[in-house]
């Protein structure tokens, strides 16, 4: 029945993904459709090439492939079967204040025009330089996705494609400021639909990462003086982006269920910011997911105080507990938030696609910034990664990815509890591409990192999580990043890492 079903619907071709791809993507289809149930029973490797007249290295690669995401489960001695715990792509909606709601799609906080002056001006990196210091054998990094399984052959495949088509002129030469269309077009249906947006591509700037969708905001936005709430601790290339602009920096503290709402409702009848920057879904550095009763408040003090919220959602497609929150963006009906993001940790962080969403006279006028700084995107980046949205890989890739991604967690998890439970203690994140932990009995951050890198090994001396000036900053947290290292390597980074502790278990 499978075999007759898959030999009617799947067509080859050739010109567009690879025979494994274009089968994957139909049995998913079947599966969705509810043709084929949890627990049904497909057909050998073998018996299904015969079939479908395919090499029989095909069909292997594409159970492979639909195992990695989910869909099937392969039962030694019996075969493979769809997996009775299908994925689940819905996300979870938090219902907006007040019946019937009309989306007003302007901007309701003043911005400064292209043609005012950019303030600039320098602020030193206060990072230790480790020089000197033998080149690490492992780096326990701050979040980074592991680029080992990012859909590189694919983008490589299409950016090759592109070069060598008709349209390879019109890729090499200037383009749009606003980035390429047909990417905006299918980034405006990747967001509404995986994030409960309601856009158009006007209303998207493609950047190069979410630290230039930070920086043109900024430039919109902040003149010498303005008042900007920040997280503390936070995010530190976002706060010294907004101390360049001259900005006077207020310090919101942040605790398990996100950023402070009564903090900033207490402070806005004394001073009403121009801006509040929030990381609502994995607080960055914390982890910390803002609570849905905290979004609302927040929400409303933007409506009656008119300042912009500016929401960095770097990792949305990785929650492992529960279905994520959807974005304030999402919830967004009287223009107050510019919401920005990238695929950067989807994919990897050399691929520099990320993007701005706000009322289209707001794009406009960061696109007329953007073209002083950076005349434009790269257009065959850019259309390549339009092409793996609208094929479905990078979707693929993210379910393949979460699966990946989660088995590290709790691996790490493990392992940290396990050899390094009488030095730090940490809170499971409930996803995110990192941990929060704490070292136990005044163990600095910095001492730790020093004695690891003479052992070749590079972590956080957590100096970069609390930019509050004047004050003793805490020293003894550290995130742990734990995606870009696979099983067995990060059993290695950590056994050298204990090693580096031992000299603090006598203190």
């Amino acid at each position: 029945m499978i075999k007759k079903l898959l030999s009617i619907s799947f067509k080859k071709d050739g010109e567009h993904s690879p025979l494994y791809r274009q089968l994957e993507s139909e049995i998913i289809q079947l599966i969705c459709r509810g043709v084929l149930k949890p627990g049904q029973a497909l057909p050998s490797s073998r018996e299904l090439a015969q079939s479908l007249k395919l090499n029989r290295k095909t069909v292997v690669a594409t159970y492979e492939e639909l195992g990695a995401q989910g869909w099937v489960e392969t039962r030694e001695r019996s075969g493979v079967y769809i997996s009775n715990e299908l994925p689940d792509t819905s996300v979870r909606t938090v219902t907006p204040t007040g019946k019937n709601s009309i989306r007003k799609w302007q901007p309701a906080y003043p911005i400064i025009r292209q043609s005012s002056s950019l303030a600039t001006r320098t602020d030193p990196d206060t990072e230790i330089n480790a020089l000197g210091m033998p080149a690490p054998l492992y780096k326990i990094d701050d979040g980074f996705p592991d680029p080992r399984i990012a859909p590189i052959e694919e983008l490589v495949r299409e950016y090759r494609r592109l070069g060598r088509g008709r349209l390879a002129n019109q890729f090499l030469t200037y383009g749009p400021e606003h980035g390429s269309y047909r990417l905006r077009v299918e980034l405006a249906n990747f967001l509404n639909r995986t994030r409960g947006m309601r856009i158009t591509e006007k209303e998207i700037l493609i950047t190069k990462g979410t630290q230039m969708a930070i920086y043109l905001t900024t430039q919109l936005l902040i003149r010498p003086g303005d008042n900007v709430f920040v997280p503390e601790p936070g995010y530190r290339d976002a706060n010294q982006t907004f101390t360049l602009a001259g900005a006077n920096l207020t310090f919101i503290p942040v605790d398990k269920d996100g950023i402070d709402v009564d903090r900033i409702e207490q402070l806005c009848k004394r001073k009403v910011p121009k801006m509040i920057y929030i990381i609502p879904h994995h607080h960055r550095p914390t982890t910390v997911t803002l609570s849905a009763e905290r979004r609302m408040r927040l929400m409303n003090l933007a409506r009656r105080y008119r300042f912009a919220l500016l929401e960095d959602d770097y990792d949305f497609d990785y929650h492992f507990s529960s279905n994520p929150l959807l974005p304030l963006a999402s919830l967004d009906t009287g223009g107050h938030i510019i919401y920005v993001g990238s695929f950067c940790k989807s994919i990897a962080p050399g691929v520099r696609i990320g993007f701005m969403v706000a009322p289209e006279v707001v794009i406009n006028e960061a696109a007329a910034i953007r073209k002083l700084i950076d005349r434009q995107g790269e257009q065959l980046l850019e259309e390549a990664t339009a092409e793996l949205l609208s094929t479905g890989d990078i979707s693929r890739h993210i379910k393949k990815s979460h699966k990946v991604y989660q088995e590290r967690l709790e691996n790490t998890c493990r392992l940290l509890q396990q050899q390094l439970g009488d030095f730090l203690t940490f809170d499971r994140p409930n996803g995110g591409l990192a941990i929060w932990a704490t070292y136990r009995r005044g163990i600095r951050a910095k001492a730790v990192a020093l004695h690891a890198a003479t052992l070749r090994l590079k972590i956080s001396d957590g100096s970069n999580y609390f930019f509050q000036p004047n004050t003793s900053r805490p020293n003894d947290f550290i995130r742990i990043g734990y995606c870009s290292l696979d099983e067995t390597e990060m059993a290695s980074a950590i056994e050298i890492w204990r090693r580096a502790l031992a000299p603090f278990a006598k203190k």
